[in-house]
């Protein structure tokens, strides 16, 4: 993350929430490292944030999003 990215962060300037609408686009990478951990990699024009966990925790994370995803899907109206 750029010195600036991280300034601008602790200073209150990319305060964020889950239900806060923003404008911030960035590409999101998800892969195996050679050193045996999964890499959430994230990149926006701001910064780049490289995220590792093991494999355990990766697994976690996979079931966290499947659970928010199908909370997700209760909210949305039926057709």
């Amino acid at each position: 993350m750029e010195l600036r990215a991280v300034a601008r962060f602790l200073k209150g300037d990319f305060i964020m929430s889950i239900n806060k609408p923003n404008e911030i686009a960035a590409n999101l990478q998800i892969g195996p490292t050679d050193q045996g951990m999964v890499r959430l990699y994230i990149e926006a024009p701001q910064f780049q944030l490289p995220l590792d966990f093991d494999p355990d925790e990766a697994m976690e994370i996979a079931e966290e999003l499947v659970a928010a995803a199908n909370k997700a899907r209760e909210i949305l109206p039926k057709d």
